[in-house]
């Protein structure tokens, strides 16, 4: 594997990865219904490292023929 997708690779692992702690660390707490206002913005920035993965993805998919 050479270092430019290993390097892609890690960019799509990363935001997954956090973004899954973050989310699992919210939906771990004991009130969940009551959402603050803190709560919400770690919910839109586990949604913004997943958004940043799939991203990553496509610009993969879409450049893995042309190499």
């Amino acid at each position: 594997m050479s270092a430019r997708s290993k390097a892609v690779v890690s960019s799509i692992l990363l935001p997954v990865v956090v973004g899954s702690i973050g989310f699992i660390n919210l939906t771990m707490r004991p009130r969940f219904q009551a959402f603050h206002t803190v709560d919400v913005i770690q919910l839109l920035a586990t949604g913004m490292c997943y958004g940043i993965a799939l991203a990553g993805i496509f610009v993969l998919v879409h450049k893995w023929p042309s190499q």
